[in-house]
C-alpha cells in the first residue's frame, strides 16, 4: 500500500512483471518491496502477468523478473530482465533518477506502459 498524502505525485514508476508461479519471483518481491519503502518518491507496483495479460498486449515476458521503468510522465526509460538482486535494482531506480536512461522507442513496451500506469494510480 502507498502511504505517500494523496497530493504527492510520484517522480518515477517501477514495474515488476511476475507470475504467480514463479520461484524467482517469490524471492524477489521482498527485495523489490523493501526498496520501495526505501525509495518513497517513487511507486512500485508487483504486476502479475496472467492477471493482467490484459495490459501486456504483443508483449511477451519470456523471462522473469521483468521490469519497467517510468518517469513520471509515464514515459518509459527501462525494460527488460533484471537478475533478481536488490543492489541491481537499487542502482537502476538511481540511474532512472538522475535522468540516465533515454525514453525507449520498442513500440510493445510503448502500447504496455499506459495500462501499468493506470493499474498504479
Amino acid at each position: 500500500m502507498d502511504s505517500r498524502p494523496e497530493s504527492s505525485q510520484p517522480v518515477m514508476y517501477v514495474f515488476c512483471l511476475c507470475a504467480q508461479w514463479c520461484g524467482t519471483c517469490h524471492e524477489y518481491q521482498p527485495l523489490f518491496n523493501q526498496l520501495a519503502a526505501q525509495l518513497p518518491q517513487a511507486r512500485f507496483s508487483w504486476v502479475d502477468v496472467e492477471t493482467h495479460d490484459d495490459l501486456l498486449g504483443n508483449l511477451d515476458i519470456e523471462n522473469f523478473p521483468a521490469l519497467l521503468i517510468a518517469d513520471a510522465q509515464g514515459q518509459p526509460r527501462f525494460a527488460g530482465t533484471v537478475l533478481p538482486h536488490a543492489e541491481t535494482l537499487q542502482r537502476m531506480c538511481q540511474a532512472a533518477l538522475n535522468g540516465d536512461f533515454a525514453v525507449l522507442t520498442d513500440a510493445d513496451w510503448l502500447d504496455v506502459t499506459p495500462g501499468l500506469m493506470a493499474l498504479a494510480a
